[in-house]
């Protein structure tokens, strides 16, 4: 498929321009630079033909620091892989070194790009985007991807580019949503499930803040894996972006099939873990819950057993949700998790009929009364649904 990818420093409108295209609000989008981190996909349908729309992170090329380090690193992936890249600058702000660093970047990967000018909402800003043709560009496009101004003109020449396909079937897909506190294993347990780097990594919590899917085939079933931004307390929650990423979190796990619920098997299950639990029962999705890092754990023969006693004695309301002890680290019983993720799912669609219900209901009052002494005759019982 014909993929166009948006590339550019830092907080000048790249996320904007990615949901306008999609017609989505899939990128989180705020005056914080660096919201954005991992690639981020959609379809875009436009006028009769389709392509793949990429979101990057900000590129700070020479950064050495290890969040815009890995971010640079998921750029050039999403670089390598597009057919062509709207390089994104900031109209107000003009030319800056770094736009300079990122269109030598994509010139020497030979990528063909366009430069497109964002900002551009009154008409004193338009003459300021003719600095930006030192950039090496026959034409710039000015738009306001907040204002929907100039996409229009800008989709005209992406989709010159674009060759006729026929539209897509829709795929039948489990939809997986990874949860958890920061910092548990959410994004290294996805990687090594897809046997590649695909969402970025590191010890600081909180580094994942976008609600990342990866699309995947697996024993003939498609699935959607989503990466969920790590969900603090409400009063550790002070960024406007973390603020943002939680709530992302929590309605991707309302869009969801499956919940896979991480806890960190060195701290064991917290208060936390059990609030975040609840969101997916609440939600009524299926669950399976996944202690990682086993790894670390000093164990016997007993302490599989006695561990989950505890874990589920502290979440009793998710008695009903498989648990399994896996690393991310090691890969010990990652291959375990999807076949586990289906059975959650296709057991959310077992359908109970009123007249199952009725007898379920029946009995367990029956049993209710027998052990108090207190039964005298036959309870009956009308459930409607």
């Amino acid at each position: 498929m014909y993929r166009v990818a948006i590339v550019g420093r830092p907080n000048v409108g790249k996320s904007t321009l990615f949901n306008r295209l999609s017609r989505t609000r899939k990128a989180l989008v705020g005056d914080e630079p660096g919201i954005t981190r991992d690639r981020m996909f959609e379809i875009v349908k436009w006028r009769g033909k389709q392509f793949e729309l990429i979101d990057t992170g900000g590129i700070i090329p020479d950064d050495s620091e290890l969040i815009p380090e890995k971010v640079l690193e998921q750029a050039e992936v999403a670089i390598a892989d597009a057919s062509l890249i709207l390089l994104m600058v900031d109209a107000r702000a003009g030319v800056t070194p770094l736009d300079l660093e990122v269109a030598a970047l994509l010139k020497s990967r030979g990528k063909e790009f366009l430069v497109v000018a964002n900002k551009v909402d009154v008409d004193a800003v338009e003459p300021e985007i003719y600095q930006f043709y030192r950039l090496g560009v026959e034409l710039v496009y000015a738009v306001s991807a907040e204002h929907n101004l100039g996409v229009d003109d800008l989709m005209d020449e992406v989709l010159d580019r674009v060759p006729e396909t026929e539209v897509l079937p829709d795929i039948d897909e489990i939809r997986v949503a990874i949860i958890g506190r920061p910092n548990v294993g959410k994004s290294s347990l996805i990687n090594r499930i897809l046997g590649k780097d695909r969402v970025i990594v590191t010890n600081v919590p909180g580094t994942t803040r976008d609600s990342v899917d990866t699309p995947f085939e697996y024993n003939g079933q498609n699935y959607r894996l989503i990466d969920t931004a790590g969900i603090r307390r409400k009063g550790k929650t002070e960024l406007m972006a973390e603020k943002l990423s939680v709530v992302m979190a929590r309605k991707n796990i309302e869009q969801a099939d499956v919940v896979l619920l991480v806890i960190d098997a060195e701290e064991g299950a917290t208060k936390l873990d059990a609030t975040i639990g609840g969101y997916a029962h609440d939600a009524g999705r299926s669950l399976v819950i996944l202690v990682n890092k086993w790894d670390l754990v000093e164990k016997d023969t007993h302490t599989v057993v006695k561990l989950e006693q505890d874990y589920r004695d502290r979440m009793r309301f998710l008695d009903y949700a498989p648990m399994i002890f896996v690393s991310a680290k090691s890969g010990q019983r990652v291959s375990k998790i999807l076949d586990l993720a289906k059975t959650a799912y296709e057991g959310g669609l077992v359908k109970v009929t009123t007249g199952e219900l009725n007898r379920l209901l029946e009995e367990t009052m029956r049993t209710t009364v027998r052990r108090k002494g207190e039964m005298k005759s036959p309870v009956k019982f009308g459930c409607q649904m």
